[in-house]
Formats: C-alpha cells, sequence, structure tokens
C-alpha cells in the first residue's frame, strides 16, 4: 500500500470514517458530512470532512491532497450536498483555491496544523444560488 499517508487514509475511510460520519453535521464542531455521488458507480456517499465557512460557503483542506474519491467525485459532478451543523446546503461551485485564498478562513490553531502537515491543496464549496 503506498506511503504513510496513503496507509492512513485507508484507515480512516475503513474504521475512521463511519464512526465520524455518525458525528458529522452536528450542531457544533469543524465536522461535515460532503454527501456526493460516484462518478463510475452513481452510488451516494456521505464523507466526514473538516470544514469551515465563509460568507457564501465553506473551506476544505485537502489534506490527503486532491486524488482522494470524494473530491474527484464533487469536482465530476460539479456539485455537492454539505451537512454541517444539522443544516443542509446545496453546493453547485467547487473550486480549486491557494494557500493564500483559504487559510485566512480557518482558525488559527488548524491553520497552524495545516501548514505543519504541508498541506498544498484547498477547495472553496460556494453556496447554490437559489
Amino acid at each position: 500500500m503506498g506511503s504513510i499517508k496513503d496507509r492512513i487514509r485507508h484507515l480512516n475511510k475503513v474504521f475512521t470514517n463511519p464512526i465520524l460520519g455518525r458525528l458529522a453535521g452536528a450542531r457544533i464542531g469543524p465536522f461535515a458530512l460532503i454527501r456526493h455521488k460516484g462518478r463510475k458507480s452513481g452510488k451516494q456517499y456521505a464523507t466526514p470532512v473538516w470544514i469551515f465557512p465563509f460568507e457564501g460557503g465553506f473551506m476544505v483542506a485537502l489534506t490527503y491532497g486532491p486524488e482522494v474519491d470524494w473530491y474527484k467525485n464533487v469536482l465530476a459532478a460539479g456539485e455537492c450536498g454539505v451537512r454541517w451543523h444539522a443544516q443542509e446546503y446545496a453546493i453547485n461551485d467547487v473550486e480549486p483555491v491557494s494557500k493564500a485564498q483559504a487559510l485566512p478562513h480557518f482558525p488559527a490553531l488548524i491553520r497552524s496544523a495545516v501548514q505543519l502537515m504541508g498541506v498544498d491543496h484547498y477547495v472553496r464549496l460556494s453556496f447554490a444560488e437559489d
């Protein structure tokens, strides 16, 4: 199985994500569920991620890089749903953004953590217009 990062990602996908999926979208905390459709299978998925709001949408640090399935699915569809703080949001604009654009939207502790982790990929999820 590849690098340590790949092993951790696999462990999270198989074991941690099902547990976090039950907590994600709760009324408090940074976890949300990204609801997306498989680009090949058409199957519906809900993936827990750390998400941070800004006016008009959310920022997400792609801690495992842009090759994760949920992100590729969302990019292919151009849309997704987000369950955050017990509310559902429709997203219809998915845009990779630079570290400089993303980091101001993260709390200081998280900003420091993603910088220490060397995270280089970020995405802006913008709300669908009514």
